[in-house]
């Protein structure tokens, strides 16, 4: 080999290495710098090369002839590097070793051992003694791939046991539900995770198969009794849930019995590339009181939505609101031209545009601070924006605020909504939806009966226009469902406020009874009722299973870590003002019809004519204006005969109201 080909090997050989780091600290031992490992790997294969020379000598063999040593060793050490170089067997970092580093391993000692044989050949060739001995080579190779192994498997095992076997005190001992490979995933992941957050204990096998076996060298546990049982035998924690084959009904099944004896239960959304070990950790989480909701996926026809949306100008009241944001967010999802943000409240309407902005999105945004009681305003904006679709969402919903300013609920539910309306109509807007409650449905607070009048009208006009014009009318749609989860002023927000606080949680009666959904279930259903409606329907949304308060309180204490009633209190208060006991979606005298829609229903209500309804809602608004609350309360409830108030103030005025109805009748 002459100078000039030493010359470009060793230039090719340096370039290769020149971004090794040379950095080199004990405090970080995670991650060998490459020329370390390199050496060592030089130093293992020396060592094996040693035992198989001595391992020969004592059968009276030479590995190597004397009179070729030198040579022999240069060109052994120097096909390792080589072949080192070409696997990049250095490059990993030790602690990860895996399977494909030991294939490198293998490959380099494989192409060792057949580069040798090749030398050998060619010397043989040219009539000379041959350097290795041929069984030597195959000796050698297998050792140096053992050892070479070894090394990184007493590394890996060294770092577990020196690093983060003494940091289990820190950690959250834990079994994973599930025995398949994601559940191997998952346990891959948090055992290689940095800091670790979890001791894994074992696998649950839901089939109580392989207990006999091992993953990861970790037991697949059976279970005798019920999983908190063996969780209390076994000494854990927590429970990490993996098993994607669960239903929904095990699943909860499993998380309630779980947080019923204080475990801790976490879960992991679906993760597509399971080879992503890091993601796949960062995407543990507790579970959220969201995910005990026993509801099914909602299934959404999007090319009807998108024709009623796409392209089109669309003007959302209340948009800064947790509703009204949130129709905002799904709307975008269907390509309208221009969207136009409408609020009275300019901080949180002002986070939104930053939001959407955000996107990157090639929509027209406006952000209108105005009153939707100020109909000029209003106007205005109608004239500028010509909305194609409104989604009126701007309301008043707390209901002892709104027994207190009874007025206040007037101005903005009833008048605020008849502004919109008949701007809509106005200006031809093709399709009004509105968002109404359950607490419009036999009322029981000056809330709810505002919402009722409110839906009332908005019902009445569209049949007086379609009557009149069947091309041109505006189809006027009402949505009503009940509590949704975590929006502003919802009970998970305060319980969760209470719970940060040490409690206690304040509950009005143990035995009050809400309906739930979350937000984005609501605005999807929402958006699904604008698709299909023709005009004068109230949409009532399937809302599940009602749930007690008092059970929702304590199923977030527990899955806050805490005992219910020990520490944290719970604190019955008492009903407040014109608070019902239990909440519905359909009036007694209504009937209630399918639609195409497993989850939305049609509530046929008894409806005047426009014109009495618009007169009595002129009357109320005007004697609104008075500020007199018991006058507005009893005229609201000779508009809305089944008002009946309950634990407020209001409720004399029934038997009054029922009186007078009797005498004029």
């Amino acid at each position: 080999m002459s100078n000039t080909t030493f010359t470009k090997f060793f230039s090719v050989f340096f370039k290769a290495f020149s971004d090794i780091n040379t950095g080199f600290s004990f405090k970080n031992l995670s991650y060998l710098p490459r020329w370390v490992i390199l050496l060592l790997d030089i130093f293992t294969v020396l060592v094996s090369g040693v035992v198989t020379y001595f391992l020969f000598q004592g059968v009276k063999l030479d590995y190597i002839p004397k009179q070729h040593l030198g040579l022999g060793c240069t060109l052994y050490l120097f096909i390792n590097v080589f072949f080192f170089w070409i696997y990049r067997t250095y490059s990993g970092i030790i602690r990860h070793s895996s399977f494909i580093d030991a294939l490198k391993l293998f490959f380099s000692q494989f192409s060792t051992f057949v580069v040798i044989l090749l030398v050998n050949f060619a010397v043989i060739l040219l009539g000379k003694q041959k350097i290795f001995l041929n069984t030597g080579a195959f000796i050698n190779a297998v050792l140096s791939f053992s050892f070479l192994f070894v090394f990184r498997m007493v590394v890996k095992q060294t770092f577990e046991l020196l690093f983060i076997s003494s940091n289990t005190d820190k950690k959250l001992s834990a079994i994973i539900y599930g025995s398949d490979a994601n559940a191997t995933a998952v346990a891959n992941a948090l055992k290689s995770e940095t800091p670790g957050r979890f001791n894994l204990q074992g696998f649950i096998d839901k089939n109580n198969q392989n207990s006999t076996k091992r993953i990861l060298n970790l037991p697949i546990f059976q279970i005798k009794k019920s999983i908190p049982v063996l969780m209390r035998a076994k000494k854990v924690e927590a429970l990490i849930i993996a098993d994607k084959s669960l239903s929904k009904e095990e699943r909860l099944s499993i998380v309630d019995e779980c947080i019923e004896y204080g475990f801790k239960v976490y879960t992991l959304p679906v993760v597509s590339d399971w080879d992503d070990q890091q993601e796949i950790s960062k995407n543990i989480k507790s579970f959220e009181i969201q995910d005990l909701l026993e509801r099914k996926p909602i299934i959404l026809d999007t090319d009807a939505i998108s024709s009623k949306l796409r392209g089109k100008s669309i003007l959302v009241t209340g948009a800064a609101g947790s509703i009204g944001s949130e129709i905002v967010r799904q709307v975008l999802h269907f390509g309208p031209k221009k969207i136009v943000l409408l609020d009275q409240a300019e901080t949180p309407l002002h986070s939104l545009s930053l939001e959407i902005l955000g996107l990157g999105l090639s929509v027209e945004v406006f952000n209108i601070i105005a009153d939707v009681r100020d109909y000029n305003v209003l106007e205005k904006h109608f004239q500028e924006f010509q909305p194609d679709v409104v989604y009126h969402a701007a309301a008043y919903k707390h209901v002892p605020m709104m027994e207190d300013n009874p007025s206040q609920a007037v101005f903005t539910n009833v008048l605020g909504t008849k502004n919109v309306a008949d701007l809509s109509n106005k200006y031809n807007v093709e399709r009004f939806v509105m968002i109404s409650t359950d607490k419009a449905v036999n009322p029981s607070s000056i809330m709810g009966a505002s919402k009722r009048i409110a839906e009332m009208y908005v019902q009445s006009k569209h049949f007086k226009h379609f009557k009149n014009n069947t091309d041109t009318y505006t189809k006027f749609i009402t949505t009503r469902f009940g509590n949704v989860l975590g929006s502003n002023g919802s009970v998970v927000p305060l319980f969760t406020k209470q719970i940060q606080e040490g409690g206690p949680i304040t509950i009005t009666h143990p035995e009050i009874i809400r309906y739930f959904m979350t937000i984005p279930e609501a605005c999807q259903l929402v958006l699904e009722a604008c698709s299909m409606g023709n005009g004068g329907e109230i949409y009532i949304f399937d809302m599940g299973k009602p749930v007690k308060i008092i059970d929702l309180a304590k199923k977030m204490i527990r899955l806050a870590g805490y005992q219910p009633d020990k520490e944290i209190k719970i604190k019955i208060v008492g009903l407040r003002p014109g608070e019902k006991l239990y909440e519905e979606l359909l009036n007694d005298s209504a009937q209630n019809l399918t639609t195409h829609h497993e989850k939305i229903t049609i509530a046929v209500e008894v409806c005047d004519e426009f014109e009495v309804v618009c007169k009595q809602v002129e009357e109320l608004i005007g004697i609104s204006l008075t500020g007199n609350s018991e006058m507005i309360a009893t005229k609201m409830k000779t508009m809305v005969p089944e008002y009946k108030s309950m634990n407020s103030v209001f409720q004399t005025l029934d038997i009054e109201v029922k009186d007078s109805y009797v005498y004029t009748k």
